[in-house]
C-alpha cells in the first residue's frame, strides 16, 4: 500500500478522506470504491464478527445470485421503480430484462418453497453476504453511502408471529453484541423507525451518534433507546415507553435495521407451510441487515483523531505495526520473527523512509499498537511500544514486549 500527504480534493467525509489516503480504499467512481489490502483485512475482521454473533443463533449461510428475474418482484410489486427507486436493471442479449439485486426477500422465499412444506421445517434462519447494488442518488458519505456494497443480509421465516418475535429480540441482542465487539456499543442505540418500501408500520434501526449522520435521532441515553425523527411523534414515544422531556437531539448514522415483514411476502408469493393439523398457513417473516462498509466507515467516522485512524483491536487489520528507524534494522527484524512465531499480526515498515513519515504514517493507519526500534532502542537494550488510542510511549525490554501487548 502507499498512503498520500493530502486527501483525495472531491471527498468530504472524514471516513473517505482517512481511508483513501491511508491506502485502504481506491475510489473508482462516485459511490464505487475498491478494498485494498488493509481496508479488505478490515472488512473480513468484521464480516468474522457478524458471521460469529448470527451463527450463534442459528443463521444457515448461503450465497445466492446477483441477477434477479423480474417476475418475482412483479408479484410482490416491487419491481416497479416508483415503489422501490433505486434499482439497477439491465438488458440481456436475448432481449429479456434482469435486475441486480439490492434486497433479497422475494428470491429467497422463491428458493425456500422448494423445501418448506410442513411446520417441521421451520423456523429458518438464513443469511449470506453479498455485494448489493442500489442507484443512489447522494453518493456523498464515502463508503457509507455507495452504490455497490457489501451487505450481511438476514431473513427469519418463522411459524406464528410469537415464535417471530422471540427472533427477533434475540437477534436485536446480536446486533448489540455485533456493534459493542467493533468498537461502537456505547454509542449505538436500538431506534425506532419507519419501514419505508419494506414494511409498514414501525421497524428497529439501530443508529450510532455521530455528527457526519444523516439522521436526526432522539436519545433517551439510560433506557438506550431513540426514536427517528421520521416517526418522533407523542404517539410512538409514549408506544416505547419514554418521555419527550428525556430525550437528547443527535446526528446519528445508522449502522443496521431489523424489519417485521408479516406474511406480505409470503402471501405476495405463495410461501405457506402445513401446521400440525394439516392446515395451509403463510409464512411469518422478518429481514435483518447490516451493510459491512457502512459499518466500517462509522467506526472511522467515531473513533478517528486529528492524526488519522484509531482502529479498535478486534477489527484492526494488524494488531501491531513494527516501524524500524535507523540504526535499528537488524534488531527490528529480529522483532519481527519473534511476532510473527508468536501469531502475532504485524505489519512491518522497513521502508527506506525518514522517520518522521513512518511514525506519521503510524498514526494515520491506526494500527493498535505502535512498536519503534531505533539506534537509541538498541543502545539502551530496549523497545518503545505505544498504543495508538494514547499518548503515552513506554520503553521497555524486548523481553517484555508480548506479555505487554497482550
Amino acid at each position: 500500500t502507499k498512503t498520500q500527504k493530502t486527501p483525495p480534493k472531491d471527498e468530504t467525509s472524514i471516513n473517505a478522506q482517512l481511508l483513501i489516503k491511508a491506502g485502504f480504499v481506491h475510489k473508482e467512481m462516485a459511490g464505487v470504491y475498491t478494498y485494498l489490502p488493509l481496508g479488505l483485512r478490515v472488512l473480513k475482521n468484521i464480516e468474522k464478527i457478524i458471521r460469529e454473533e448470527i451463527n450463534a443463533i442459528g443463521g444457515q449461510e448461503l450465497l445466492m445470485t446477483t441477477l434477479q428475474d423480474p417476475s418475482l418482484w412483479k408479484k410482490s410489486g416491487r419491481w416497479s421503480d416508483k415503489v422501490v427507486d433505486n434499482w439497477f436493471k439491465t438488458k440481456l442479449a436475448d432481449g429479456g430484462e434482469v435486475g441486480i439485486a439490492n434486497t433479497h426477500e422475494e428470491p429467497l422465499v422463491a428458493l425456500l418453497n422448494h423445501h418448506v412444506s410442513s411446520y417441521r421445517d421451520l423456523p429458518l434462519f438464513i443469511y449470506q453476504f453479498q455485494t448489493k447494488f442500489r442507484n443512489e442518488l447522494r453518493v456523498k458519505s464515502g463508503i457509507m453511502r455507495s452504490r455497490e456494497f457489501l451487505m450481511k443480509d438476514l431473513y427469519s421465516f418463522s411459524r406464528s408471529e410469537e415464535e417471530f418475535k422471540e427472533f427477533y429480540e434475540t437477534c436485536a441482542m446480536a446486533y448489540e453484541r455485533i456493534f459493542s465487539r467493533v468498537g461502537i456499543g456505547d454509542k449505538t442505540y436500538r431506534t425506532a423507525a419507519s419501514g419505508g418500501s419494506f414494511t409498514p408500520g414501525l421497524t428497529d434501526e439501530f443508529q450510532t451518534i455521530s455528527s457526519a449522520g444523516e439522521d436526526t435521532i432522539f436519545v433517551d441515553k439510560t433506557k438506550r433507546l431513540a426514536v427517528n425523527k421520521e416517526v418522533y411523534t407523542n404517539e410512538v414515544v409514549s408506544a416505547l415507553g419514554l418521555k419527550k422531556q428525556d430525550l437528547v437531539e443527535e446526528k446519528a448514522i445508522e449502522v443496521g435495521n431489523i424489519f417485521p415483514l408479516g406474511t406480505k411476502y409470503s402471501k405476495a408469493l405463495g410461501f405457506t407451510y402445513k401446521n400440525e393439523k394439516g392446515e395451509e398457513r403463510p409464512v411469518v417473516m422478518g429481514s435483518y441487515g447490516i451493510g459491512l462498509g457502512r459499518l466500517m466507515g462509522t467506526i472511522v467516522e467515531v473513533l478517528s483523531d486529528e492524526k488519522g485512524m484509531v482502529w479498535p483491536n478486534t477489527v484492526a487489520p494488524f494488531q501491531a505495526h513494527l516501524l524500524a528507524l535507523e540504526g535499528g534494522e537488524k534488531e527490528a527484524k529480529k522483532v519481527y520473527d519473534l511476532l510473527v512465531k508468536q501469531r502475532v499480526e504485524v505489519l512491518y515498515d522497513d521502508r527506506d523512509a525518514s522517520p518522521g513519515e513512518k511514525l506519521a504514517d503510524a498514526d494515520l493507519l491506526g494500527i493498535p499498537w505502535r512498536i519503534v526500534v531505533s539506534k537509541k532502542t538498541v543502545e539502551s537494550n530496549s523497545i518503545e511500544v505505544k498504543q495508538r488510542s494514547e499518548e503515552k510511549v513506554t520503553l521497555m525490554p524486548q523481553k517484555d514486549l508480548l506479555s505487554y501487548i497482550s
